[in-house]
């Protein structure tokens, strides 16, 4: 891949099949047009920091669509490939698939990933980021009695004890964006109206 205008130059049968297409068909590709990062520009940020030699690595959660129009979630891993100089060439760009395909993204998410509404994952993203109810109902216009009411409801959808547990609940059922922060919930586990 040109890590300057990040169009596929080329790939393996196995990295095209993710997408329904051939070698031929992927080369010229927009890596953007193929893959969708968690974080709006995270992923041109991260190709932006492989060129410049700020990172010889990296890995991001993005969501892809294959052929039949399946969505499915995966890593992506972009390396970059240097000349002796250590000026970069290119970059080789890896892609896990990290859960079942989804036709769209209405379809329930896979058992053991819950699904919030925009305003429980407000909630929990205020939760997550040390908001207190009253910050959380000022901000959210809610009434603090609104706030607890959500807050216990996710509490008990979690099977947490306490807002610390439930974050990290969270957290450990894959219901944030990495590396960022305020915490954000990932837009795949929040439902569309």
């Amino acid at each position: 891949m040109s890590p300057a205008d990040l169009t596929v130059r080329g790939a393996d049968p196995a990295f095209a099949r993710q997408f329904g297409l051939g070698m031929d068909e992927i080369r010229g590709s927009s890596l953007l047009d193929l893959l969708r990062p968690a974080i709006p520009a995270r992923l041109e940020e991260q190709f932006a920091a492989l060129s410049s030699g700020q990172r010889r690595r990296f890995t991001e959660r993005v969501t892809g669509r294959d052929s039949a129009g399946l969505a499915f979630s995966a890593e992506v891993t972009g390396t970059a490939v240097r000349k002796p100089s250590g000026e970069i060439t290119g970059v080789i760009v890896l892609l896990h698939r990290t859960r079942e395909t989804r036709r769209n993204e209405d379809e329930p998410v896979p058992s053991g990933a819950p699904v919030l509404s925009a305003l429980d994952a407000q909630v929990l993203e205020g939760v997550a980021s040390g908001e207190s109810t009253a910050q959380l109902a000022s901000r959210l216009y809610l009434s603090r009695q609104g706030i607890e009411y959500r807050v216990g409801q996710m509490l008990r959808r979690f099977d947490a004890p306490n807002r610390p547990a439930l974050v990290a609940r969270a957290h450990a059922l894959g219901m944030f964006a990495a590396g960022q922060w305020p915490p954000r919930v990932l837009p795949e586990r929040v439902k569309q109206k």
